[in-house]
């Protein structure tokens, strides 16, 4: 069964400022884990201990969230998959953003979490709503390409190829390894060298 997204409801949290790259999302000393369980404890964890206890991922009001409101060049820096490791395992299952590191955002695809880009005025007027009222329902929507948060209602951006990817679930690796099980069977089973494995 494919994983569909065609929209994410939540509530947001805003991480404001440009330029946040991939060592402020996770800092290298936490990419020494087997497995990404435990990640999300650590996200922006040097900037949460520099503000401690101010930074929006540890501010009681935000806690749940699932939309993470960003602004320019989000995700910029190395290309670690840990960065959207540990936003997801925090709780995160969407991002709204003025723009995204590429290879962040084929790493966000994959794990589906869609990454959708708004301008700048959006994106601060966004933040602005979010933390004058935490409590706001973010609502975004891949089929007719929207954010909604209040009676704010805004057009959104992403590639259609992403945006394919996500609406009919093809992003979704593992979902699709399952859909076509029958038809890797066989063809597993016509590689002689396959054969050969099993047996031995």
């Amino acid at each position: 069964m494919l994983s569909e997204v065609k929209s994410v409801v939540g509530r947001g949290v805003p991480v404001v400022g440009n330029d946040i790259d991939t060592d402020r999302i996770i800092p290298a000393r936490f990419l020494k884990c087997v497995t990404f369980d435990g990640l999300g404890a650590h996200a922006f964890a040097d900037d949460r201990a520099a503000l401690a206890g101010q930074h929006s991922f540890d501010l009681p009001q935000y806690q749940g969230s699932s939309i993470l409101v960003a602004n320019n060049n989000f995700g910029c820096g190395s290309s670690r998959e840990h960065a959207p490791q540990a936003i997801s395992k925090w709780g995160i299952k969407g991002i709204i953003g003025e723009s995204f590191a590429e290879i962040f955002f084929g790493n966000c695809i994959a794990l589906g979490i869609p990454c959708a880009i708004v301008t700048h005025e959006i994106s601060t007027q966004i933040q602005a709503l979010i933390i004058a009222n935490p409590k706001l329902d973010i609502s975004l929507d891949l089929v007719a390409m929207t954010v909604s948060c209040g009676d704010l209602v805004e057009t959104i951006v992403m590639n259609e190829g992403a945006r394919q990817m996500f609406v009919t679930g093809h992003w979704d690796a593992t979902g699709q390894l399952v859909a076509q099980a029958s038809v890797t069977r066989a063809k597993a089973d016509s590689l002689p060298y396959v054969k050969w494995q099993l047996q031995a």
